[in-house]
């Protein structure tokens, strides 16, 4: 039986939880550090901080205000200053932004704005508001950019900034090692989510083969038996441009790790300590994740086979949202929403598990997988190209699940994120699978 719609006063106050949830981390990650933090660029890969509060505050503005709201423009002026296909990340610094002060105005004062536009829109009208579309993926867009933001600050150097308690203790995982996954036909993707982004839909049925995967992420004392192995030195475990690209930068560890004597330390938000063996391996480039699976016999998953460990029921045939069910994540789900500010030990949130068996597949760490980011059979681009369109093909590689730096507004099991291969300053590591008989 199908569940009624939301009733407009329903989607409201989710849109604005969801709203209010963004501004309340966006502010957190602008004020706990001092100006010069804020303007300054810590890495050129990332902008500084300051333009990624003013540049919320702009999509804010052009979407909710002057296209569901038929407002007039606050700041036009300022548009192509925070327009991220016009300015790449590098040359930021050098633009005249909005300084920090006058950015939280200007967001502020949108935001207002934005709250009066949702509190009188339809939410029933074009496909742009429909089930609050704009609100959602206004609160999306800004919790995308609170997590660029925590990588940011993850790279900035100095005193630590951010606090946060650490996830619960967990005992050493010693379920089995990996979960076979029965082949057959699984409906991938979702037409029917509505805060679903156009890249997630439509929802259309792929024939998967039965497939062994990993029942936790890869962990760090997992990662480190590759390194002690000689991993980084061997061609053989690496394509041929990913053994070139460590070679080429010196790379012989995941991002922020050194050795000390006899053992790995790791820099963590401005925080020095060991590498803690039972976490999930993080701030590795598809490369290495490649390199580790082919060394360990196995492979990475592909994108489909993923998505099919986390949503399918074998006892509806069905797809679920996520792979404890339809329900929203609750903290006994997963790790998510920087609540922690590191993964969980593997094995950690049974409660969260699929009904296969298979643990952390959303949040702790994003994973890396084997597929190129491609479009589905019959997208269409919605509402505009340059969210997902122009960034289709072999140069992407599409990571899955989220971290713990994701909200689960922009987390769920059709949710497809997307990055270089050479990429590490994210929060990214990877469980591997491997090929089976039919079953």
């Amino acid at each position: 039986m199908t569940e009624p719609a939301p009733d407009a006063g329903t989607l409201r106050e989710r849109a604005l939880t969801s709203l209010t949830t963004a501004r309340e981390r966006t502010t957190l990650l602008t004020t706990c550090v001092e100006g010069p933090d804020l303007t300054a660029q810590h890495s050129p890969l990332m902008s500084p901080l300051v333009w990624d509060l003013a540049h919320i505050g702009n999509q804010e503005e052009m979407w909710l205000l002057r296209t569901v709201g038929g407002q007039e423009a606050i700041r036009p002026e300022i548009d192509h200053l925070y327009d991220a296909f016009e300015h790449p990340r590098a040359e930021r610094p050098s633009l005249p932004l909005l300084p920090p002060d006058e950015a939280r105005t200007y967001a502020a004062q949108v935001r207002t704005r934005a709250l009066d536009v949702l509190e009188s829109a339809r939410l029933d009208g074009t496909r742009l508001t429909e089930a609050g579309f704009a609100f959602g993926m206004i609160a999306q867009h800004e919790q995308q950019h609170d997590e660029t933001m925590l990588i940011t600050h993850q790279l900035r150097t100095g005193p630590p900034a951010l606090t946060a308690a650490d996830p619960e203790p967990a005992p050493l995982f010693t379920g089995p090692a990996e979960v076979v996954v029965p082949g057959g036909p699984f409906t991938m993707g979702t037409s029917s989510e509505p805060w679903a982004l156009d890249n997630e839909r439509p929802a259309h049925v792929k024939e998967v083969a039965p497939f062994a995967i990993d029942t936790t992420p890869v962990t760090n004392r997992a990662y480190q038996a590759f390194i002690e192995d000689g991993g980084y030195d061997d061609p053989r475990w690496w394509t041929r441009e990913g053994f070139d690209h460590i070679r080429r930068h010196s790379i012989h560890a995941p991002l922020f790790w050194r050795r000390d004597g006899g053992q790995w330390l790791r820099r963590r938000f401005g925080v020095t300590e060991v590498v803690p063996p039972e976490e999930p391996v993080l701030h590795v480039c598809w490369y290495e994740a490649d390199a580790y699976a082919r060394w360990a016999g196995r492979r990475l998953p592909t994108e489909t086979e993923w998505e099919k460990a986390a949503r399918f029921d074998p006892a509806t045939g069905g797809s679920m949202r996520y792979p404890w069910g339809d329900a929203e994540p609750e903290p006994e789900h997963a790790n998510l929403g920087q609540r922690h500010l590191r993964p969980a030990p593997a094995g950690s949130y049974p409660k969260g598990e699929s009904p296969l068996g298979v643990r952390q597949l959303i949040g702790d760490v994003w994973e890396w997988t084997a597929s190129d980011f491609l479009p589905y059979p019959g997208f269409t681009a919605f509402p505009y190209k340059e969210y997902s369109e122009v960034f289709f093909g072999p140069e992407y590689k599409v990571l899955r699940g989220g971290s713990f730096a994701v909200d689960p507004v922009a987390c769920r099991g059709t949710f497809r994120n997307w990055d270089y291969p050479i990429r590490r300053q994210i929060f990214s590591g990877f469980r591997t699978a491997r090929s089976v008989e039919h079953i």
